[in-house]
């Protein structure tokens, strides 16, 4: 990391003095684009990590519209990059960067940039649809220490589609969060003034009227605090007294009885050939943190492990089987072909029967539409009732 960042403010000193200097996108790509892929892993050199001029083959797509960088990892695009020249305001991006996205459904990350802004997009908002707001910017004329952090998040070594997802939807709610609270403590509406009335206990009828008479006396509070607060962070590191170190005296401690690790599996105790792996337990976090507000439930057999909408065993969005050389996942939807073309597109091999190879449980980030779909078949209890009629 060390090497990484010093490379980083290497590179910024780079744009500082350079870039002005690049009046066309093409001078723009040599001395400030490609530089930074190669710090971040990517080769420009290499075409199996670096591909430029990248044509896809969606439909409607012009034959000469391409984004003018994908970038590879393990052999599939992750990531596209739209270059502009370094005075270009990116403000409008180009369109051809979110077609691209929303029509290669392994790609997670999409960027526009002029050398000296990078804007990172992805798809919170509809997933295979690339957001209008990037969820994260980075100005190398203005970079923080924090910002340099933050970009080891794309680097190639580093590089893993559901962890950037996790990363850019974090880094959306903490600037949200961010102008929310500048906000509040710039402006102290009303709003803020009733809470902080509530939470100091006031004994007084929270009206309108008493609200704005305490207003001007929340906001002296608030600057008070935060002067308060900067002061003893600054003040406090730095009163280091010197002390006589004193003998340790070493008593000799019973030992301790070692304690065995609890295991990472379930047994049932009804029936011991039913055993709930630590995959099959991660499984049922990952879909429950995905629909929160769903009532979800797994259940284990000794043949495979379901995740059932509401407790009800004949509606289940999924069974996984481990039982086999590699483990499988099946959907109670049918595969059909768009659903196989999108799962392939995510790097995932799809069986004729439908059933999908999962080598670990993230990887069912990468099967979020057809999760999702499951998921309202169970919930449509139109689909139910015909199959009980039947």
């Amino acid at each position: 990391m060390d090497n990484f960042l010093i490379r980083l403010k290497d590179h910024i000193e780079h744009v500082k003095k350079v870039g002005s200097h690049c009046s066309t996108e093409e001078t723009t790509k040599q001395a400030l684009i490609l530089p930074l892929l190669d710090i971040l892993g990517f080769n420009p050199y290499d075409p199996t990590k670096v591909l430029a001029e990248f044509a896809a083959d969606f439909p409607g797509v012009k034959a000469t519209e391409r984004v003018d960088y994908a970038l590879y990892c393990n052999g599939q695009p992750v990531m596209f990059i739209e270059a502009k020249p370094y005075s270009s305001d990116l403000t409008n991006h180009a369109p051809q960067l979110s077609r691209y996205f929303n029509s290669s459904l392994g790609v997670t990350i999409g960027a526009i940039t002029n050398g000296k802004e990078w804007r990172f997009f992805t798809d919170l908002i509809n997933t295979n649809v690339m957001d209008e707001k990037p969820f994260l910017t980075i100005d190398f004329t203005k970079a923080h220490p924090e910002d340099l952090t933050q970009l080891a998040e794309f680097k190639h070594d580093n590089f893993h589609a559901e962890k950037l997802r996790f990363f850019a939807e974090e880094n959306q709610y903490i600037q949200q969060f961010k102008t929310v609270i500048k906000k509040s403590i710039n402006e102290v509406d009303i709003d803020f003034v009733r809470y902080v009335a509530q939470q100091a206990n006031i004994q007084r009828q929270l009206n309108t009227k008493f609200l704005e008479s305490i207003q001007p006396f929340v906001q002296q509070a608030v600057q008070q605090a935060i002067s308060d607060t900067v002061v003893k962070g600054l003040s406090s590191p730095t009163i280091i007294t010197a002390q006589p170190v004193e003998p340790k005296v070493i008593e000799e401690q019973p030992k301790a009885t070692e304690v065995a690790p609890e295991p990472d599996f379930i047994v049932n105790p009804d029936n011991e050939k039913i055993i709930t792996t630590k995959d099959e337990q991660d499984l049922l976090r990952i879909v429950t943190e995905l629909f929160p507000e769903v009532e979800l439930e797994g259940r284990d057999t000794e043949s495979y492990y379901s995740v059932l909408y509401q407790s009800k065993t004949n509606r289940w969005l999924f069974r996984y089987d481990v039982n086999r050389k590699r483990p499988t996942i099946q959907f109670n939807v049918t595969v059909d072909d768009s659903r196989k073309t999108e799962l392939e597109r995510a790097g995932l091999e799809v069986q004729n029967n439908g059933q999908i190879f999962i080598e670990k449980p993230e990887h069912i980030y990468r099967m979020v539409g057809i999760l999702r779909d499951s998921l309202e078949h169970c919930m449509n209890d139109d689909n139910f009732k015909r199959a009980s009629s039947q």
